[in-house]
């Protein structure tokens, strides 16, 4: 299960033309903005990556407006574990629970999954909050990473699993962020 202490969001690589194009992105837009809210609410770490941005451009404004000026770290790696900043930086967090989102789901989330998974990560996929350019590439990825030990989560369920209790001082900004 997700705890406070070990939960850190990793979203992968939403920019330009190419987060345009992925399958839902309406839905897939709005459940990253939920979760970055609730991390937020919550006071828990984030992370965000850009895939070559000098070619894909920068995050797209419906996610990066709401980063509070959070810095992508830029790779050309598929996987964001080959990248040493990335790396780096989510060893410094000594947290053990990626919640993971992102695009294509088939190429860098799954290839950062397994990463993860290799290097004692527990990942924890989010199925609503993932894409590709098409339905069948996002379902195979999405199997390929279920298989490979990653847990298997939605925007909702993450953010409900974090939050425990309805008793919790947060309960109320966590519910209007759902609704």
């Amino acid at each position: 299960m997700l705890s406070r202490t070990a939960a850190v969001l990793v979203m992968i690589d939403f920019q330009g033309n190419l987060a345009r194009a992925m399958v839902n992105k309406e839905n897939l837009f709005a459940n990253n903005v939920k979760l970055i809210r609730g991390f937020q609410a919550l006071g828990l770490p984030m992370m965000i990556t850009e895939q070559t941005p000098d070619k894909l451009g920068p995050t797209i404004g419906q996610i990066s407006e709401e980063l509070g000026g959070l810095k992508p770290i830029a790779k050309e790696t598929f996987s964001c574990w080959s990248n040493p900043s990335f790396r780096d930086q989510l060893e410094s967090l000594t947290r053990r629970h990626v919640v993971l989102t992102g695009i294509e789901c088939h190429i860098c989330v799954y290839q950062t999954s397994l990463d993860l998974i290799q290097n004692g990560y527990s990942v924890h996929l989010v199925a609503d909050a993932v894409s590709s350019r098409t339905t069948e590439n996002r379902e195979v990825g999405i199997g390929a990473i279920k298989r490979a030990g990653a847990q298997i989560t939605s925007t909702e369920m993450v953010l409900f699993e974090l939050l425990r209790t309805a008793a919790d001082p947060k309960a109320r900004e966590i519910f209007k962020i759902v609704k």
